[in-house]
């Protein structure tokens, strides 16, 4: 039996690709609802995302915000909202087709076969799959992983990946609103923090392609967030305690 699943896409100025993204995932052989997060996007992203809705009633929804609040709180925002509507699996991409919708079923897969909790679409498990990145930023995010899991422990070779899908247990039992980081921070706080609760964490191999239409929002400001803020989540997490759970594992 099929899980109900969902995909949480934020996107800010992304008129660009706002409609093929929605007909990608729609288009998928297993079905996948989509909720799009819009931070009050200039360029008329949220009209287009409205016309897709119209258009597949009840399998495409939107969140209007008021303006760019965070890509951490656009997915919290979206979580919450998942789970109040019932769905068992809950994935995020991002809109620009840096992330391969095909590869949301093997993803799923992990999940739905019940051999991961957390399954992780990793740029850094079987080299580095990363296309048309400069590469001082392919090593700037390869070696920030590098760092996340020397200081944090935990055994995830992807650790800023934004390719992800989870089982609603696990973001059950997450405090979503004591997570702290706002920036892509926020993927490495959520990793460590299923890791931590004892949850299985898989990495799956994809290949991750720079954007072709858009703007991206990264920053060195973003990457410096999260280079910094992994101090404090190590020494947060020493005086935290986390429920026990059998069976803790992380699939390489």
């Amino acid at each position: 039996m099929q899980s109900k699943a969902v995909v949480i896409i934020p996107m800010y100025n992304e008129r660009e690709n706002a409609a093929a993204i929605i007909d990608a995932v729609l288009d998928l052989e297993k079905p996948f609802d989509i909720l799009v997060i819009d931070d009050n996007s200039p360029d008329g992203t949220a009209a287009i995302v409205k016309e897709k809705i119209a258009a597949h009633p009840g399998r495409v929804h939107i969140i209007e915000r008021a303006g760019k609040l965070g890509l951490g709180t656009a997915y919290i925002t979206g979580f919450k909202w998942a789970l109040d509507a019932g769905y068992e699996i809950i994935c995020e991409m991002d809109a620009d087709f840096s992330h391969n919708p095909l590869d949301l079923l093997k993803l799923r897969d992990e999940v739905e076969s019940g051999r991961a909790d957390v399954a992780v679409g990793s740029r850094y498990i079987t080299g580095v799959n990363v296309v048309n990145w400069p590469m001082g930023r392919v090593l700037m995010s390869y070696f920030a992983s590098k760092y996340v899991r020397l200081v944090t422990g935990i055994p995830v070779r992807d650790t800023t990946a934004g390719f992800v899908c989870y089982s609603a247990e696990t973001l059950r039992t997450i405090p979503l609103d004591k997570v702290k980081f706002k920036g892509y921070a926020f993927q490495i706080e959520m990793k460590f923090t299923a890791y931590k609760y004892g949850f299985r964490v898989a990495e799956v191999p994809i290949v991750f392609v720079n954007r072709v239409l858009g703007t991206s929002k990264m920053s060195g400001g973003i990457f410096g967030e999260a280079i910094f803020g992994v101090i404090r989540l190590k020494w947060n997490s020493l005086f935290r305690k986390y429920p026990a759970r059998d069976q803790k594992s992380v699939k390489n």
